[in-house]
């Protein structure tokens, strides 16, 4: 065989990825899962490293052990978390990342001292995005490198623990966007501490199913999306009420039992809104003007069943609605007589509106015609063409045709409609004719 063939064969059977820069292999290896790129080390010599260049780190103790309550003895569970921390501490390294993912378990205070380990690596890595799911029962004191990282620009923290006192000295210029899921802060520790450490956050996200150490105030000049999500009843009572100052807010969705009261709600800025608030019955006259008063500037609003039900009883109690100067497009879901009582006095108070969405015909009950004089454009939602709705949708419009189920028309020559498929829903648009 002549040296060309012998090398052209060679080349043939060459592994040609081995000869691909560290940087390449590392950026291919991100594309796996960690463990799955932790893996390849025993493939050859050449990659017996290569998995510690990961940019994307995600270390899920699930995959590794069973929940303490499933395991019978406690020296495997040992076993296995001490596998677990062998497993993480060998993907700790110098070279560059953009996220960590932590979800892991732990039952004493000492195993903590790893956590924060991993966490003070991956920001001296240069780490852009972490997710914390951290679950215990002990009080959990998170590192100060984390709330003063450079470049972390995304932070999720969670699940059901207490973070004790943030460090002061919070400082986190590059962090956009906020997820707190169940977390129980020290008194005001998140707009007094934490959020004033975040002078560029867009985008924060609290969601509480437990009432101790909730944020019941939510203050940030930057901000400009906000989900609050609380679920919960106990001690509900001895909440001193909910307070928005978020000048800059662009898009709210808030849930939420309706509290006492409303101090301050700042939300001058504000072109989106939906708002879950049911009722509860301890509570039985929630003072929702701040709230109502504090949203008046939204273009779009969304209530739910629940919503229209509880400001419906404000509104039977004494509260009167402003003016929503602003408003142009409303989305209203009724499930109850009162509810509906609410829909043309909204309509009333709302001098631009343009589009009303309304979900529920069939349980509408209002008395009179629903004279829609401004209103433009009329969506009926999950639109089931029953001689109820039909009966309902008449009372609205001053009286409706029907052919075969499939064309409708109004008595009013001013409206044009149409009848389209949606989310496996039919629903039934009208719309006015140009005048």
């Amino acid at each position: 065989m002549t040296s060309n063939a012998c090398e052209k064969e060679e080349a043939g059977s060459t592994d040609l990825i081995s000869w691909l820069p560290d940087e390449v292999l590392g950026s291919i290896l991100s594309l796996l899962s960690t463990k799955q790129a932790a893996s390849t080390s025993v493939l050859a010599k050449r990659w017996r490293h290569v998995f510690r260049l990961v940019n994307n780190l995600d270390f899920n103790d699930y995959d590794h052990v069973l929940p303490p309550e499933e395991e019978k003895g406690g020296r495997k569970w040992d076993l296995i978390r001490e596998s677990f921390r062998k497993f993480v501490d060998a993907l700790q390294c110098a070279s560059r990342i953009k996220k960590l993912s932590l979800k892991c378990h732990f039952r004493v205070e000492n195993e903590m001292a790893h956590v924060n380990s991993w966490i003070c690596n991956a920001v001296e890595r240069g780490v852009l995005e972490m997710n914390l799911d951290l679950w215990t029962v002990c009080v959990v004191v998170l590192p100060r490198a984390l709330f003063t990282s450079k470049t972390l620009v995304k932070l999720t923290l969670g699940s059901h623990i207490d973070l004790g006192n943030i460090p002061p000295g919070v400082s986190l210029p590059a962090l956009k966007s906020l997820f707190i899921h169940t977390i129980f802060f020290s008194f005001g520790d998140l707009c007094n501490v934490l959020l004033p450490g975040c002078p560029v956050l867009e985008e924060l996200s609290v969601r509480h199913v437990y009432c101790e150490g909730i944020p019941y105030c939510i203050s940030s000049r930057s901000i400009k999306k906000l989900t609050v999500y609380y679920n919960f009843e106990t001690w509900i009572t001895e909440m001193p009420g909910m307070s928005f100052h978020a000048p800059n807010l662009v898009s709210l969705d808030y849930s939420d039992y309706a509290l006492e009261e409303y101090p301050q709600v700042n939300l001058e800025s504000l072109v989106e809104a939906r708002l879950n608030i049911k009722y509860y019955k301890l509570i039985k006259w929630p003072d929702m003007s701040g709230l109502i008063n504090g949203i008046s500037n939204v273009h779009t609003l969304h209530l739910t069943p629940a919503s229209t039900n509880v400001i419906s009883r404000c509104v039977k109690h004494g509260l009167s609605l402003p003016v929503f100067k602003n408003l142009v497009g409303l989305t209203f879901l009724g499930d109850h007589k009162r509810c509906w009582k609410l829909l043309p006095c909204l309509i009333k108070q709302s001098p631009k509106l343009y589009t009303l969405r309304i979900h529920g015909l069939d349980d509408y009950t209002c008395d009179g015609t629903m004279h829609l004089v401004k209103v433009k454009a009329l969506h009926l939602l999950a639109f089931g063409g029953t001689a109820r709705e039909l009966e309902h949708l008449m009372s609205i419009l001053g009286g409706v045709l029907v052919d075969d189920g499939h064309v409708l028309q109004t008595h009013d020559s001013r409206w044009r409609c149409s009848i389209q498929l949606q989310d496996r829903f039919r629903f039934i648009r009208l719309a006015r004719h140009s005048s």
